[in-house]
């Protein structure tokens, strides 16, 4: 069976925690990570680029010079793409409804197999517990030097959720969660350190991760929602 090393926030070796077989080998299909991939970055763009055409820019409709007479080709105003400040042709103009959707069992496998990769890889603790007293900024930094942890970061956190009963269906509602300011606080001064919680990462924030650094709780919530 799988472990994954459990340090303190001192970054003291505390123990192992076990990872269950689903998630330590999963399997995928590779155009399906790719495709998933592309959806979420093409769903991140805003397709607000835009540039106007010759009939909508700001100009003289004025002819630059007379039709016959000087020799040179027809021209018809000044607002024609080849003169300064005219139109631009096919130029980019804004797109909408332009999202894909990505199927939900797609999405957690594709997750669930990237988690899985960065098990065999070596590139996800255990941290104890995020609890700080007050924000400190060397006792994450301290942490990160001594599991020589490298390149971008991943802290994962878990989530504070209650449960609300409407029409007989119980549904698990995610609430303010407040026991991470202290150490959110405390990294966001370290370069290419990020924080998020376990349910709302993508397969994009693993893939571009080095190492994933998760809370036992963190661990848990996750194993729980890609099983």
């Amino acid at each position: 069976m799988s472990t994954l090393k459990k340090y303190n926030l001192e970054g003291q070796e505390v123990g192992h925690v076990a990872v269950s077989e689903t998630l330590a080998n999963a399997e995928a299909n590779g155009q399906m990570i790719k495709d998933y991939i592309i959806a979420l970055r093409a769903n991140a763009r805003q397709w607000s680029a835009n540039t106007k055409t010759r009939g909508e820019v700001n100009h003289s409709t004025k002819k630059p010079h007379p039709q016959k007479g000087g020799g040179r080709a027809r021209q018809g105003r000044l607002s024609s793409p080849q003169y300064k400040g005219g139109g631009r042709v096919f130029g980019p103009r804004p797109k909408f409804d332009q999202h894909v959707r990505i199927n939900k069992k797609e999405r957690k496998a594709a997750i669930r197999f990237l988690i899985s990769e960065k098990i065999r890889e070596n590139q996800i603790l255990i941290l104890e517990s995020t609890n700080i007293s007050a924000p400190r900024t060397k006792s994450v930094a301290a942490f990160i030097e001594k599991t020589g942890l490298t390149g971008i970061i991943l802290f994962l956190g878990e989530g504070n959720y209650a449960e609300v009963k409407t029409e007989n269906v119980v549904k698990r509602v995610s609430v303010q969660n407040e026991i991470h300011d202290n150490f959110i606080k405390s990294m966001r001064n370290i370069q290419k350190a990020e924080f998020s919680l376990a349910t709302n990462i993508s397969g994009y924030d693993v893939m571009r991760a080095r190492n994933i650094v998760m809370t036992a709780a963190a661990f848990e919530e996750l194993n729980d929602w890609l099983s």
